[in-house]
This record gives structure tokens, sequence and C-alpha cells, in this order.
């Protein structure tokens, strides 16, 4: 086994296509050869500066090519790496900090400075990054109780405390090459990035270089910028969050994308109206994927989009996919419980308390935070968050149902369902919405619309209109 075989994966892309675009962005194109060049400089210059196996860093910056040669260059000292957002607020930088104690921190110098202290600017060729250390002891080594740990991360959050997650590099090795027999992707294809690079890196950006494909960053994710791009570096996958596909089913143009082969939905549920309305403006099918950090890629739905957009699809190949009841046993097809999980790239541990893999998985089975069914085909539909379930006179509402039905409704942006104590009922359905920009609505008319598609318990006898809705940092809707 190599030494550091996540930076040796950029290593490999270099030799096997030195000349083929890695990165499409707003510098314009750089090769893989020359992503190495500037990766192996940075990669000097932060070990010269005392950064070495055993410690903790994090690499903040935008989407484009500075991220990647960052999160390379920081993997490549051996150090384990924390992506980390732009858009943190010093606040929860602060956090960040305290939580995972790490040793340094690199930023592109595109939002706040995330230390008090700037001890290095580093040049690069297009733009530069920031050094410093923090207080942390540098003699006190970081998650010492994980075999090579190559990243770490925190999850969403959603429910619950957030917990650092940490992976390897086998288990980066392993993780792409499982999810990548599903994605099939390869030296001919060409990403559309859409999605914060800080927070999809492992099966995404570390999977594209391995495999070769290109990666086109768009600006924002507006749709005539993601039309455009797609078209201009003839992208053939597009993987993006619901909201930028629901953005591109609304375009009210006619350009087509004719190099798109498959697009993938992922991050949070997306509707059956949105995967139609996008059928219907570029005849192609939407497909779910099921995501997660302890694990990465392991529910792909390419072969029943067209006719299940709702479902995320089927356990890829290595992976074990089951709906569990209370004892953690597989359910019968049809049935509803928790989404359980086994196969290869799992996460080794969470930092703090430090947790082993081992002490964390039930018969064998990760378990999510999903509710679940499967049917006899094994086609898998998550129904909702277990820890987001509303009871309602001992009847289930899944938050994530109601939202949907909402969010069809074209003058409503966004939704987010609760409950509320009641007096009488015990709970009852309580829901806040975003309007489209320029929007109105009449309350009365939503409510009596949800009334005509959802069953009396599940439909909300409040609603109120907001402004903004809370959200996570990966871009996930903040529960109550």
């Amino acid at each position: 086994m190599k030494q550091l075989p996540v930076y040796e994966i950029l290593v490999d892309a270099a030799q096997k296509w030195p000349t083929h675009p890695a990165v499409y962005d707003e510098h314009g194109v750089i090769s893989f050869l020359e992503l190495l060049h500037e990766a192996t400089e940075l990669r000097l210059e932060l070990t010269r500066l005392g950064i070495t196996a055993g410690m903790g860093i994090g690499v903040m910056a935008g989407n484009g090519r500075n991220f990647i040669i960052g999160i390379f260059a920081a993997a490549g000292t051996g150090a384990t790496v924390m992506p980390m957002s732009p858009q943190l607020k010093k606040a929860e930088i602060d956090d960040i900090l305290n939580e995972a104690r790490l040793h340094a921190i690199i930023d592109d110098r595109s939002s706040i400075q995330p230390l008090n202290s700037v001890e290095t600017v580093i040049p690069m060729k297009q733009g530069s990054f920031r050094f410093a250390f923090t207080q942390v002891d540098q003699a006190l080594p970081f998650a010492r109780f994980v075999d090579q740990p190559a990243f770490m991360r925190f999850t969403s959050g959603t429910t619950g405390k957030s917990k650092g997650v940490i992976v390897s590099h086998q288990a980066v090795i392993d993780r792409i090459q499982a999810a990548n027999k599903g994605l099939e992707l390869g030296p001919a294809d060409t990403v559309i990035w859409v999605l914060p690079m800080a927070y999809h890196f492992i099966v995404s950006v570390i999977l594209y270089v391995k495999f070769g494909a290109a990666i086109a960053v768009a600006k924002d994710f507006m749709a005539k910028n993601i039309i455009d791009i797609t078209n201009r570096h003839k992208g053939s996958l597009l993987y993006a969050s619901p909201v930028q596909i629901r953005l591109l089913a609304n375009d009210a143009g006619n350009e087509q994308m004719p190099s798109l082969k498959k697009v993938i939905s992922t991050s949070a549920a997306i509707s059956i109206d949105v995967c139609r309305a996008f059928k219907k403006r570029f005849n192609l099918n939407v497909s779910q994927a099921y995501g997660i950090i302890e694990i990465g890629l392991p529910i792909l739905n390419y072969t029943k989009s067209a006719e299940h957009p709702e479902a995320v699809g089927y356990a890829q190949p290595g992976y074990t996919v089951d709906i569990l009841d209370e004892h953690n046993e597989p359910l019968p097809a049809g049935q509803t419980g928790i989404l359980g999980i086994k196969g290869p790239g799992m996460f080794d541990a969470y930092l703090l308390p430090p947790t082993l893999q081992k002490e964390v998985l039930q018969n064998g089975y990760f378990l999510t935070a999903d509710i679940a069914k499967k049917d006899k085909d094994g086609l898998i539909t998550i129904e909702g968050r277990s820890k987001s379930v509303i009871n309602i006179s001992g009847l289930k509402v899944f938050p994530e149902e109601v939202e949907a039905v909402l969010e069809q409704i074209p003058e409503i942006k966004q939704a987010r369902i609760s409950s509320k104590p009641h007096p009488l009922l015990g709970q009852i359905i309580e829901g806040e919405i975003v309007l489209q920009p320029g929007a109105t609505i009449n309350v009365e008319d939503v409510l009596t619309y949800c009334k005509k598609r959802l069953s009396a318990f599940k439909a909300p006898q409040r609603l109120k209109i907001v402004d903004s809705l809370p959200m996570t940092n990966t871009g996930k809707l903040q529960r109550h």
C-alpha cells in the first residue's frame, strides 16, 4: 500500500492524462499535470512551514482549482484534512476549532480571515492562500486512534449534535472504487459542478480525479449559467441539488443540453413533479442518489429513474442495504423501518468522543437516521427522517412528504413542516413557507390545496409566510 494513497491519486492521474483538462473554472482550464505541479509546490511549502503527519489542517476555499489543489497538497503532507466552506461565519469557525482542535488553516482569501494571525501568504498561479497555526499544541496528535486518517468533516447536524467523521486514506480508496461501479465515469466525461466543494469531495471531486473526468465549475447555479457551461464544455454528468434542478426545470428558454447523459440529484429529497418538469424541459430523467458522509454513495437510481423518480434506487455493487426493525434485523419487502447499510469505504471513527466504527455499527449495519422501505425488486424509497417524524394521535407524519406537496405550488419556493402543542389534539401540523420573489398567495387556498392531497392528519392546520428558513452548512433544511 502506498504511503499517502489520496495524494497518489493525483500523481497517477497526471501520469495517465497529463494534458487532459482537469478543471474548467473562472481562470480558464488547468490540466492534470499542471494541477499536480501546483499541488506539489503547495505541499512542499506546507511541509516547510511545519505541517506533518499527525496534524490536522483546515482547507477553506471556494469552488475552483485552488480548493482541489489545497486538498491534495494538504493530504500529501500526511496531515488530516478538514475541508471548510468560505461561507462559514467567524463564530462557526471558532466552534470548529474548539471541537476539531486543528493545528493550522489555509484559506484562499475569498472570505473572512479564519484566524486572527496571518503567518504566511502563499502565492499561487491564480490567487493565494493565507496560512496560520492555531493555538493547539503542534505535538498533540490529531485522531491518534485512527490509522492514516485522511479527512475529517462534521455531519450537517440536522438532528442532534454534529459529529466529526474521520475517513482514512484506505477508506477513501475503497469508497471511490465502489462508487464508480455505479457512476461509471472516465476520461471521456466532464462533470458540471454546482455544489459546494467543501461538502462534496470524496465520492465526487477526488473520484473524478481518480478516473480522469474533467470538472467544469459553474460560477453560480442560475439555470442559464448551468446550461451555458454544460454546452460549452460538453458536460456529460450534472451532479446537483434539488434546488438547482428545480431552477433548471423552471427555465423559460428552449436551449437543450445535448451532451448530458446523466443527471443526479443529491443532498435532499426531490419531488416527483420537479423530476417530471425537468424531463419535459430537457428530455432527461433525474436520478436520485443516496450519499452519506459515513459511507459514501451506496444507493443510486439509474435504472428506474423514469418509472420511479421518487426512489433513491438500488444498493450499489458491494453494499448490503436493508430496512431494519427495532432489533436491527431485516424486515420483509414493502415494510417501513430504519435504513441500515453495510459495505466498503465506511468511516473509521467519530472524533469526539473518540469512537471507532466497530463501536457504532449495529449487527454489522451503519444505522442511518432515515426511515425507508424496499420493494421486492430491491428498489429503495426514503420516507423521512426518523428524528423528524411527527406523531399525531399515534399516526406518523413525515415532514418531507408534506413539504413536497407545498413545494408543488409554483409560488412557494421552500417549505418547512413542524408540530406545535395543541390543548385538545396534543399536536397539530404547522407550516412555514418562503415565497418566490414577487409572488403572493392566499394562505387559506394553500391549506385547502393540502387537504385535497393529504390525509387529514397530515395536512397543516396553520401556515405562516416567512422571509427565509434556516439551513445547515451543507444546504439542508434545519429542523426545530
